[in-house]
């Protein structure tokens, strides 16, 4: 195998070598997406196989976010000490494991432990571009390629509708995840091949200043940090849970939608996020040379959502893909939240910053997912039909997305020079 390159901490990349990392982290992200959100477009399958309920799609979709959340804490020192090239290879080779268990499941027990183990193994395909992002790329650049990350995800996500619908018919859901350990094992080699080893430049007194930089002391501490919490966890995993798992079900139980309709739904929800995130990284270094930060546009912008997730409740079954593409794309304007995140600490802190906040973001994702389904069990009390129950579900998941708006909001406003008055 040849050597991977060799790149000091705080040496830029040129141009040539950016895009070739760039893409090389895209294929591994595009196939951690693909399996993220290829739950939505198998639920129909997985419930009429294994008899599951809505709160088992809710607990099953979750334990994916579960995994990657009890790895985010030790994945950010490990990223810092480590760099993203070792962090990931090893990571991933968990994920290639949890898919094969996902292939050889009895169970739903089984399935579950799958998908959790899953989820550790690809909680490092964002962080670890990210990181490396942190110290390779120009802040504007940064927010560019964060931008186009989560396009190459919301790409993977587009390919978890349609595409695997086609497929089925010719592997069997089992076979697809075979399939995905396969890919994945082959994005592990070109990750090896490509991505820049990590060494630590300068002495220690300015990489790691003191012990407790190792820790997350000062992430916690930060304002900016603890301003970003609460959108991060209910708006920003909200908006994922929506687009990974609960759009799918709503078209099928509440809008009438066949699978094959809601495949294609989420085909198109999935491609609006693409563009969109596209659309994103195009503008957002224009945006950062006019002085327009991203908290000032997470405060305009973000309200928006709230808006459509209103007429989706309201409209019912009348509410169909398009409402809930509307609601993603008016949702990623909390998307800024990430990069600007790790902007606010020192780059030799960026693994940690990134990864406490992707924690909160997936914690979230975890909550949101599984207490939707919940919720849509316990209203049955009510005597209220499924339709109306995932509408009542849906309007609390709203209601929670207000008050973390207002608690970002008034920590903005709060924080002296920002401009928000």
């Amino acid at each position: 195998m040849t050597p991977a390159p060799t790149h000091a901490s705080g040496d830029a990349l040129g141009t040539r070598a950016a895009v070739i990392v760039f893409l090389t982290f895209a294929i591994a992200y595009f196939l951690s997406a693909l399996v993220r959100a290829v739950t939505a477009t198998l639920s129909p399958t997985l419930s009429l196989e294994l008899d599951l309920n809505a709160g088992d799609l809710g607990l099953l979709a979750g334990g994916y976010f579960l995994g990657f959340a009890l790895t985010q804490l030790p994945l950010g020192n490990w990223l810092d000490r480590h760099g993203p090239r070792k962090v990931i290879l090893a990571f991933l080779a968990v994920a290639v494991i949890g898919c094969m268990a996902f292939a050889l499941a009895t169970s739903f027990s089984g399935l579950l432990a799958a998908r959790v183990l899953t989820g550790m193994g690809v909680s490092a395909c964002l962080m670890a571009p990210l990181t490396g992002f942190r110290r390779w790329l120009t802040p504007a650049t940064q927010l560019r390629a964060n931008s186009w990350m989560l396009m190459t995800g919301s790409l993977g996500m587009v390919a978890a509708t349609l595409p695997v619908q086609w497929l089925m018919p010719y592997t069997g859901w089992r076979g697809l995840f075979w399939l995905l350990a396969a890919l994945i094992a082959l994005s592990m080699l070109g990750i090896a091949l490509i991505v820049p080893r990590w060494r630590q430049a300068g002495a220690r007194s300015v990489q790691d200043p003191a012990p407790s930089s190792t820790g997350y002391g000062l992430i916690w501490r930060n304002p900016y940090f603890r301003q970003m919490l609460p959108i991060g966890f209910v708006n920003y995993g909200g908006m994922v849970a929506v687009q990974t798992l609960w759009a799918g079900p709503w078209m099928v139980k509440v809008a009438g939608y066949t699978p094959q309709e809601a495949a294609a739904g989420l085909f198109g929800i999935n491609l609006s996020m693409l563009c969109t995130f596209w659309l994103w990284g195009l503008v957002n270094p224009h945006l950062a040379r006019h002085g327009l930060k991203p908290e000032r546009l997470i405060a305009w912008g973000l309200p928006l959502s709230f808006v459509v997730l209103a007429a989706i409740v309201l409209l019912g079954a009348d509410a169909g893909w398009e409402l809930w593409a509307l609601f993603c794309v008016s949702s990623t304007f909390v998307s800024l939240s990430q990069p600007a995140v790790a902007l606010a600490l020192p780059p030799e802190a960026a693994g940690r910053a990134l990864s406490a906040y992707n924690l909160a973001i997936f914690a979230g994702v975890f909550g949101v997912q599984w207490g939707i389904g919940l919720l849509i069990e316990a209203l049955s009390v009510f005597g209220w039909s499924e339709p109306v129950r995932y509408r009542g579900a849906v309007a609390v998941f709203g209601v929670c997305c207000v008050f973390a708006y207002l608690a970002f909001w008034r920590a903005w406003r709060g924080r002296p020079g920002t401009g928000a008055s």
